[in-house]
């Protein structure tokens, strides 16, 4: 009997109190960003907002509790934005929405420098009841998102990016699950030979990891020779956007198969529109359905990250997650 577990992919919306303190407190321009030495200030009202998200999940019954992402201006490129090797310059478009992210240009080797997330999640361990879950960017979308500027070599960069969430991974605390996002596997598809060395990068990561590892793919349905390599990582499951493309998601499934569990996209992260559960129930089960296969595990999610919702509207959609995964133990 296949287990729904409700649970998102983290990078929510700030609550709208932390925006005017945190642009008081930060200032409006692009040097007032996160950088990794703020004000205790600053910090306090991070861990005030990220304790009340923490709550607001708890309260909804998720299954799998994140931190929130809320200290990540640049999205998925924080992790290198405050590294110590990396200078942030430009703005640049986050793939193609209308959100942007400063450039992290990589200057110098990527080595351990901290462990910013694992500090974050160490903060959201004192708080978190049960199912704490960590997010990263994946090793491809993140050496993506960046500009090398000392390996010279885009192998050798991925390897050095892959090496460095390596690394911040096993700072972590104890955590249930890892949620590896890769939307570039789908926005900027991986050409012959790097495909193989992004599924390799994904592989180290997860087994680095202590947990349950997803790799969640999204914006659409990767190409089918990047998902054929992406089958051959370590991972637990593989994550799909249902919402922008499932079509050529079943495709893929019924030509190559998947993992024993399974991470769907059933719930739109940057659409108002609030799905019921019985709508996520029907989603998920039509999934089994299509791919003809009863999953272990599934990862009920919203198909992308939630920032861009209103926080009323990003709340009611974490409580139609949890709902689902309700109903379906209700009908079993």
């Amino acid at each position: 009997m296949t287990q729904v577990i409700a649970t998102t992919p983290g990078l929510f919306p700030l609550p709208d109190w932390a925006k005017d303190e945190l642009a008081d407190l930060k200032g409006h321009q692009k040097t007032d960003l996160i950088s990794g030495d703020e004000s205790g200030e600053v910090v306090a009202a991070y861990d005030e907002a990220r304790e009340e998200v923490i709550g607001v999940q708890q309260d909804a019954g998720l299954d799998r509790v994140v931190e929130g992402q809320f200290r990540w201006d640049d999205m998925l490129a924080h992790p290198l934005a405050v590294h110590d090797s990396v200078e942030t310059k430009g703005i640049v478009r986050y793939y193609d929405n209308n959100n942007f992210y400063r450039e992290p240009v990589v200057q110098g080797d990527l080595s351990a420098d901290g462990g910013d997330v694992a500090a974050d999640l160490d903060a959201a361990a004192d708080v978190v009841d049960s199912g704490l879950q960590a997010v990263l960017p994946g090793p491809y979308s993140l050496a993506d998102l960046a500009t090398d500027e000392h390996y010279g070599d885009d192998a050798e960069f991925l390897d050095a990016v892959a090496d460095f969430l390596v690394e911040e991974v096993k700072s972590f605390p104890e955590i249930e699950t890892l949620f590896l996002l890769e939307p570039s596997l789908v926005e900027n598809t991986p050409e012959d030979g790097e495909d193989k060395r992004a599924a390799e990068a994904i592989d180290a990561i997860a087994s680095a990891a202590d947990a349950e590892v997803v790799a969640h793919t999204y914006w659409g349905a990767i190409e089918e020779k990047a998902y054929a390599h992406l089958m051959d990582a370590d991972v637990d499951a593989i994550g799909f956007d249902l919402v922008a493309n499932h079509d050529q998601t079943v495709y893929n499934v019924q030509e190559y198969g998947t993992k024993d569990d399974v991470a769907l996209g059933v719930v739109d992260g940057q659409n108002t529109l609030v799905e019921s559960p019985e709508t996520i129930r029907d989603r998920i089960d039509w999934f089994e359905q299509q791919t003809n296969t009863a999953y272990d595990t599934v990862y009920a999610t919203a198909n992308t990250e939630t920032f861009y919702l209103p926080v009323n509207k990003f709340e009611d959609k974490l409580e139609a997650l949890a709902n689902a995964a309700d109903l379906e133990a209700a009908e079993a």
